[in-house]
């Protein structure tokens, strides 16, 4: 039997500045992405049970990895995207601002260092940022950059 692959959903907010379009992305907490640029930023998205819509678990999670409600808006369906993981990661994109300093990061709890016993706790999101689509391409999760060419064409 195998097992449905994990689904994750979230929100890619996007403004446009003098310099074009921006988009807010998050670099992953922990240990293990600490050191890590290049692949450790990613849309603000998480998991989410199959009964669960698709449209709600991206708003619920944007809520629970920034601490912010999510914004109004048009929301603009971006689709699908499987990860290297084999997670499918669903995505809306809506233009708004926030300010970055407002956010409260979710956090987790795990055994670090490993084996060690000792569970310490994680900001899901250690920061957040806006930036360039150039800038967000080169460090977002590989499969997420699709997510920036359909924002693009959407906005174009």
């Amino acid at each position: 039997m195998t097992t449905a692959p994990k689904r994750s959903a979230g929100l890619l907010l996007h403004r446009r500045t003098a310099d074009g379009v921006e988009v807010l992305l998050g670099h992953m907490g922990g240990p293990y992405f600490a050191r890590k640029d290049a692949g450790a930023w990613t849309v603000p998205k998480g998991e989410y049970d199959p009964d669960e819509p698709a449209w709600e678990a991206a708003r619920r999670e944007f809520q629970e990895e920034l601490g912010l409600a999510p914004p109004d808006g048009e929301a603009v369906p971006l689709g699908e995207v499987r990860q290297a993981n084999g997670k499918i990661v669903t995505a809306w994109a809506i233009e708004a601002d926030l300010d970055p300093a407002t956010v409260v990061p979710g956090t987790f709890r795990m055994e670090w260092p490993p084996r060690s016993g000792q569970v310490q706790e994680f900001p899901e999101l250690d920061r957040v940022e806006w930036l360039p689509v150039d800038r967000a391409r080169a460090v977002i999760v590989k499969a997420q950059a699709e997510f920036l060419d359909r924002l693009l064409e959407h906005s174009a």
